[in-house]
């Protein structure tokens, strides 16, 4: 509860956090516009493929010029300034940044800049969840060995939720089930970047002049990003998935405690303790009303009487036996947040979400018949979806995880709505990504 106090007083020492940031994109943006006004931070460089685009965008959130001028990173630390260049390797090695945050929504690329931290003692804010999702674990694990903090991205959904279901259980209550909220009908699972805007809410035009990618957008609608986030919840919280993946229940807020209770009582749940997804769209197409699409929820129960009371005296909104409540954040602000990760790493020592487990994976899925020859195209694409699994489903399967279904030839054909495996694709053994993940199946194997 006090964080600003304490930047305020490392602004005051003149020692402030020196932080690096590779990747400039919406999400990094939307970060540098809050640093200004941010005080105990001094953000030293930033490395992107476009150095150009990375300037704009400075400029586009209002930093003055001559505030990202510097001409070298030592340059940037003598005087209080930002070096720009297209060199993230430079920006890990130097010796006087602290936090590097990786935001460049490449989850190949992400676990070489996150690995690279490690090697030069550097913490990680990850937000690119497309690659906590496939080896976020063993990351976290990579991460303790070297004596830095590996950390989920305050702002995003996947940390907000596990801040709730720690509040919950800290609190003494038991978690039936947490998760985020999502605009979701099955026929959206076929989804490409062609029609992301047919359903999303903005036209074609409306979404070219806000500059907005239709395959990072088209990722959320069809599903993918939803069992991405769940999947980084549930391996940070030890909640487990789904047997048979999301279900995707719609309902209000006011709904979500009678949504998750089990199936014998009138719920949709087959047990507790899992993440899911509530829809903001009934089966029709129509909107459920006060929906939680935009936010994050946990839902508890009263593990006694004299608890379940307290929720009727105090008139709680729960299910119809008195038993389950729900707490929920209605909105999240994705970048403009992600301060809060930066102070609570370089201030407390903690992380805002951290993979312990290894409950859940995303695997790449059809959608449509694929045919040998054919490139896999990633998450929001035309040729996968993402379809949340039990890990221990996934390894028994040899699943193909969605964060590596990037540019990978298809070798034999995979029908549409199957879930792909390593044998379906022909992969480069040498990319780091592949082999942490492989490291991270082998740990969890034994």
């Amino acid at each position: 509860m006090n964080l600003f106090s304490k930047l305020s007083e490392l602004a005051e020492e003149g020692r402030p956090l020196r932080i690096g940031l590779i990747g400039a994109g919406k999400f990094g943006s939307m970060y540098l516009a809050q640093i200004p006004r941010t005080p105990g931070v001094h953000l030293v460089g930033i490395a992107d493929l476009s150095p150009n685009n990375a300037r704009a965008n400075l400029e586009r959130v209002g930093w003055p010029n001559e505030r990202f001028g510097a001409s070298s990173l030592d340059d940037a630390v003598q005087h209080m300034t930002t070096y720009v260049s297209d060199d993230w390797r430079a920006l890990v090695e130097h010796p006087e940044i602290e936090i590097v945050v990786e935001c460049t929504g490449n989850p190949i690329a992400a676990v070489e800049h996150c690995l690279a931290a490690f090697e030069n003692g550097k913490h990680i804010v990850n937000v690119t969840v497309e690659a906590d999702a496939f080896c976020g674990p063993l990351l976290a694990r990579k991460a303790a060995q070297a004596g830095v903090i590996y950390s989920l991205a305050y702002g995003d959904q996947p940390a907000l939720a596990c801040e709730l279901v720690d509040w919950a259980r800290a609190s003494g209550f038991p978690v039936v089930a947490a998760g985020r909220g999502h605009k979701w009908l099955p026929k959206f699972r076929e989804s490409t970047p062609d029609t992301v805007w047919d359903h999303w809410g903005v036209s074609a035009e409306q979404a070219r002049l806000g500059g907005m990618n239709p395959k990072m957008f088209n990722a959320f609608l069809d599903g993918s990003k939803p069992a991405i986030e769940s999947t980084a919840i549930a391996n940070s919280t030890g909640l487990e998935a789904p047997d048979d993946g999301l279900t995707f229940p719609p309902g209000t807020v006011d709904d979500i405690a009678s949504l998750m209770r089990l199936k014998s009582d009138g719920g949709h749940l087959s047990r507790k303790g899992v993440v899911e997804v509530i829809s903001s769209l009934k089966p029709d197409g129509s909107p459920v009303g006060y929906d939680i699409r935009k936010g994050v929820w946990v839902c508890v129960e009263a593990p006694n009487d004299y608890i379940q009371r307290c929720f009727k005296e105090y008139q709680v909104v729960t299910d119809p036996s008195g038993t389950n409540m729900v707490l929920y954040r209605k909105w999240h602000l994705i970048g403009l947040e992600l301060g809060i990760s930066v102070a609570s790493i370089g201030l407390r020592g903690e992380a805002t979400g951290v993979p312990r487990y290894f409950n859940a994976d995303v695997i790449a899925t059809a959608k449509r018949d694929l045919r040998p020859g054919e490139m896999l195209d990633g998450e929001g694409g035309y040729t996968v979806f993402g379809k949340l699994f039990p890990a221990k489903k996934s390894m028994m399967l040899g699943s193909l995880p969605l964060g590596l279904a990037h540019n990978l030839r298809v070798v034999r054909p995979v029908a549409k709505d199957q879930s792909l495996t390593w044998d379906d694709v022909q992969i480069d053994e040498t990319l780091p990504a592949y082999r942490v993940r492989r490291e991270m199946e082998s740990m969890f194997a034994l």
